[in-house]
């Protein structure tokens, strides 16, 4: 799969400074980037539940600094992590705080997918990736999954005017192509996978966090600053 953003997205510059970086940019919200870390894989684990799923591993698709992986073994209990990313010197530095015979990293360069995952969790990944790019990217991750695999999905939503502010603070948002959930179902559905649920979150900011109990009931209607689709790979016949 010979593809740029395999190969070369840019982030080795911004690893260092990535996570400060980051919550700058959030800190308009009044959080930083574990709040809103920790609240998707909550809510992730959430919907397992539902479906009463319980991997035994998770494949995070553009891992960064592998600031998920405390939170997958915590919310989530996954036995086994790999980190996936473009950036060495970003998965030198999830390596060093939170690498073990339970979490590994690799370029994805370096990744051979041959349908070894039953979770595969994306976080922020395709808006960063070109447009002609994605399906090759979506077709990857499907390549991951065993059948009956679940893909959760996530971005930024950009209907929501405080996403767009927090992206326009971070230098390595700025220039990013975002996708509407919409746009992300059709790729998601032409790549093969069934959408079993689309979710938004983090609706409220910290100064109005007595209003956070609500966006559990919230949660279907395009309001929140990201949203989740979680989707199956089907089961051969």
């Amino acid at each position: 799969m010979d593809n740029s953003f395999l190969h070369n997205v840019g982030f080795d510059e911004y690893a260092d400074d990535y996570d400060t970086a980051l919550d700058q940019g959030l800190s308009v919200s009044g959080e930083d980037r574990n709040y809103f870390a920790r609240g998707r894989i909550a809510w992730l684990g959430k919907c397992l539940r539902q479906l009463r799923a319980q991997p035994k591993s998770v494949l995070d698709f553009g891992c960064g600094t592998g600031v998920g992986v405390p939170f997958f073994r915590e919310l989530i209990n996954v036995p086994f992590f790999l980190g996936l990313d473009t950036s060495e010197k970003s998965l030198d530095k999830a390596q060093r705080t939170y690498g073990s015979d339970h979490a590994q990293f690799l370029l994805v360069s370096q990744y051979s997918a041959n349908e070894q995952s039953d979770l595969v969790f994306c976080n922020g990944v395709f808006h960063h990736v070109p447009p002609n790019e994605r399906a090759a990217v979506v077709d990857l991750i499907y390549r991951s999954l065993q059948p009956g695999g679940l893909f959760a999905f996530w971005e930024n939503n950009p209907l929501n005017p405080g996403t767009r502010y927090v992206m326009s603070r971070i230098p390595f948002d700025r220039d990013a192509i975002t996708l509407t959930s919409t746009e992300a179902r059709h790729m998601l559905i032409g790549g093969g996978f069934e959408i079993l649920r689309t979710d938004y979150l983090f609706i409220f900011p910290r100064v109005l966090s007595w209003l956070r109990s609500i966006e559990s009931v919230l949660f279907r209607l395009p309001l929140g600053a990201q949203y989740q689709l979680l989707c199956r790979k089907p089961l051969k016949t």
